[in-house]
């Protein structure tokens, strides 16, 4: 192993009125830039932690939330439960997709104590320092939650494994990721003016950049199907397709079509890789943006349902029962 630096200071079809074709409109498809494109986040919190071992924090479940640490100087461990202990270094960078409680630690055995219970500095509306431990070998790191607001991007999320670890000193490939951690870690610890909008829009940045990197190098594919997908070549250009032009009165033979398969070779592939039948999928999709859409201010049943290319309202309210258990009213009223 490379030696690492101490700090990195250093059921209702959509109608099939007249519309353009997607395949014309969008000829070059990017699977994954389509599922990171529904990846907007809001922060609800950000912060920097100092620590002198001997130290432990213990972070509460967070619920559709998506927390994140960089270790910016010195070492700790990382405990989260149902998951072996990671040891954390300079340029390590860890996800917890799901909001797992977990544990930080100077050393196996620390007894943590948990975020609420320690004193806070508020740096500004997301941002707070934290100061804790017994005056030894000191550690910093700059740890967040987001939460995904759209309900496409929290399909995404609820993909990925419970930990993601991305070790930036050995993936040559992430020499941009070494570069924003270290432009990161020096706004927390010098926290200029404007330091914390600075830092709270570089850890936005960082965590699509993260999942960017562990979906491109394809790291753990095999556990998702939709996720796997988005490798393949034909159905990643398909899954593309679909996400870009929900409305479209997609068929099964339409969409064999765009993947150049055969339409019962492309109904068992699709079925097989992405673990649903394709028809599904695409009502499903449908239904994950009425819901971010339902939400939006001024928005009624009827007018997502004709941007989804429902021909009645009637038709898209069972629709979406069908697939959420709710109907539209609810979670517009919400």
């Amino acid at each position: 192993m490379p030696d690492r630096p101490a700090s990195l200071d250093g059921g209702g079809h959509p109608g099939d009125h007249a519309r353009m074709d997607a395949s014309t409109a969008w000829p070059t498809a990017d699977p994954l830039g389509e599922a990171l494109h529904f990846l907007r986040m809001s922060g609800t919190f950000y912060c920097r932690s100092d620590f002198t071992a001997p130290w432990g924090l213990a972070l509460p479940p967070m619920p559709d939330c998506l927390m994140f640490h960089v270790v910016t100087h010195g070492r700790c461990w990382l405990d989260v439960l149902g998951q072996p202990p990671r040891w954390l270094q300079p340029c390590d960078l860890v996800l917890v997709p799901h909001g797992r409680g977990h544990a930080l630690l100077s050393e196996p055995g620390v007894l943590p104590v948990g975020l609420f219970d320690l004193p806070r500095e508020f740096a500004g509306d997301r941002y707070e320092v934290l100061r804790h431990g017994g005056g030894g070998a000191p550690t910093q790191l700059v740890c967040g939650a987001v939460r995904f607001e759209d309900a496409a991007a929290r399909h995404l999320v609820a993909m990925l494994p419970p930990v993601i670890a991305i070790d930036t000193a050995q993936d040559t490939s992430s020499g941009w990721l070494q570069g924003l951690l270290r432009f990161m870690a020096a706004e927390a610890r010098l926290m200029r003016p404007g330091g914390e909008a600075v830092v709270t829009r570089l850890a936005d940045i960082l965590v699509i950049q993260a999942l960017r990197a562990w979906l491109e190098r394809g790291e753990g594919t095999a556990r998702a199907g939709w996720l796997r997908a988005l490798q393949d070549r034909q159905l990643g250009r398909v899954i593309a397709l679909v996400h870009r032009d929900p409305a479209h009165p997609w068929t099964l033979d339409t969409l064999a079509a765009r993947a150049a398969m055969s339409r019962s070779a492309f109904a068992e592939r699709f079925t097989r890789v992405v673990g649903e039948p394709a028809m599904q999928y695409v009502t499903r999709w449908r239904m994950c943006l009425a819901e971010t859409w339902l939400k939006e201010p001024g928005a009624s049943v009827a007018t997502v349902a004709s941007r989804l290319g429902y021909r009645s309202e009637a038709a898209f309210s069972r629709a979406f029962k069908r697939c959420t258990g709710r109907a539209p009213g609810t979670v517009r009223r919400r």
